[in-house]
């Protein structure tokens, strides 16, 4: 491909195949263990490197100040992620590093673990087979930026870094309180989270360094130090406020971590917009259209261009309008395959809506060639899909478009002109909903890596969803979990 040419025509089944299979990331992920390895055999190298396949899988830093709950939202995120947890304590008592017992010595001799002993004890420990297959979560490590300076030398460098953060006052609060479960190593708190078990109640320990005095010189020392690990991670970390409930900073944290940053490889967006009547699917499509130049594909409108210029596809497809029944399949398709075959769409990349229908019609879609790269399911409670349409209107004097609840018109006269168009009558609307309400568990089923995103809510907020997930590859999620938008949820 010449770099110097624009538009590039890439044929679309080539971006589909390369975004399915992660090509372009493979790429850059080799480039980059080549660059920090810098391995004698390059090839060999890239070879194991295949072998390994683990570049999807955790690798997480979660750092902060004392109490912040790095412990806890840790092993949250190995449990779901089926990930490994690490932090500093398990490196000193794991005998089967072999620089273990040098750093417990040393630790005994000196108070503490030289940085460079930290680092390799790490390094040795990431290179185990659990790490290298099902990926890790650090807690609490590194505290300093020349501890994050020497795991860089050597390679370790996490793709998420997750920063908890919570006013002093808090933070003092939760660490004199805090209590330890020697046999679990659990931590629980006497007044957040206290076990119900009378046994495990009884067994809990107060931990070291949790008086006052200790709690306010590791904050000193965390405050210090936290700015400058920021400016070690400055592209790959998230700051999130650890003075919430501890559910909502996980849900926080979780959804950054399963999230992959923007790449630089060629992308023609092919977007495809599902929803039931009066979900916002068109309003969507002209915002993504104006701000991304992507061509506004509407199934509809292409059927009436198609009437209208009296077409040979024309004749066919108006019988149907007249009779008021859908478009056969395979017309719908050869309508739908010339326009998305024109070097706009190619080029430029498309957001469509109106088809599918159903499961067949998507079928249909993949094996013509024509199958989105992103798919987004826009949810809206039946009632509010028919106050959307039933209550607009059209002046037929100025053409301005009304509503009687969020754009009423400014003088009466206005409205004793409104006229409401035949298609928005409640019981027109209401078929047309139970439709696509018997259809859409098919086709969310269909499209596995389908974002489902809350309609109910101010428009521009559901456009900045859809944006967001346009411009930044989908979000590593484990099998049969979908990707929501934070205030979604399957209707």
């Amino acid at each position: 491909m010449d770099a110097t040419t624009r538009p590039h025509r890439i044929p679309p089944v080539m971006g589909v195949y390369a975004e399915k299979h992660k090509v372009f990331q493979l790429m850059q992920n080799m480039a980059e263990a080549l660059l920090i390895f810098r391995p004698e055999d390059p090839i060999d190298f890239m070879i194991e490197h295949l072998k390994k396949d683990n570049d999807e899988v955790p690798a997480v830093f979660v750092l902060g100040p004392p109490a912040a709950g790095k412990t806890t939202i840790s092993r949250w995120l190995c449990k779901h992620l089926s990930a490994t947890y690490l932090n500093p304590q398990q490196l000193l008592k794991n005998k089967l590093l072999h620089r273990s017992r040098e750093a417990l010595q040393q630790q005994e001799r000196q108070g503490s673990v030289s940085d460079e002993l930290w680092a390799a004890l790490l390094e040795d420990r990431l290179a185990d087979v659990d790490c290298v297959k099902l990926g890790w979560v650090l807690d609490g490590f590194p505290e300093t930026r020349a501890q994050a300076r020497l795991l860089q030398a050597l390679g370790v460098a996490p793709r998420h870094v997750v920063v908890l953060d919570a006013p002093e006052m808090v933070l003092v609060e939760r660490n004199l309180g805090k209590r330890l479960d020697p046999v679990t190593q659990e931590v629980y708190h006497t007044t957040f989270d206290w076990p119900i078990d009378f046994t495990v109640q009884k067994r809990l320990i107060k931990p070291e360094g949790t008086s006052a005095q200790d709690t306010a010189k590791r904050l000193l020392e965390s405050h210090r130090n936290i700015p400058d690990l920021l400016r070690t991670y400055p592209d790959n970390h998230k700051i999130i406020s650890a003075d919430q409930p501890c559910a909502d900073v996980f849900a926080q944290a979780l959804s950054f971590v399963q999230s992959r940053f923007r790449s630089e490889a060629p992308f023609s967006p092919r977007v495809l917009l599902l929803g039931p009547p009066g979900s916002g699917k068109s309003l969507q499509a002209a915002l993504l259209a104006q701000k991304y130049g992507l061509v506004p594909v509407s199934f509809v409108d292409l059927l009436r261009e198609e009437v209208a210029g009296r077409t040979a596809l024309g004749e066919l497809i108006k019988p149907s309008f007249e009779s008021g029944y859908p478009v056969g399949d395979s017309v719908a398709l050869r309508v739908l395959g010339n326009r998305l075959a024109q070097p706009d769409c190619i080029a430029c990349g498309w957001v469509m809506h109106g088809f599918p229908r159903d499961v067949d019609q998507a079928d249909l879609l993949r094996r013509a060639g024509l199958e989105p790269n992103r798919v987004f399911f826009l949810h809206l409670p039946t009632e509010v899909a028919a106050q959307r349409l039933c209550q607009r209107a059209t002046d037929p004097v100025s053409g301005d478009r009304y509503h009687t609840i969020f754009k009423p018109p400014a003088n009466e006269e206005i409205h004793l002109r409104l006229r409401r168009n035949p298609r928005d009558a409640p019981p027109r609307v209401e078929k047309k909903t139970e439709v696509y309400d018997r259809q859409v568990c098919d086709l969310e089923d269909f499209y596995e890596e389908a974002l489902f995103v809350n309609a109910d809510q101010d428009p521009y907020t559901v456009f900045e969803y859809l944006e967001s997930c346009l411009v930044t590859p989908l979000p590593v999620t484990k099998p049969g979990i979908r990707s929501l938008a934070g205030s979604s949820s399957r209707q």
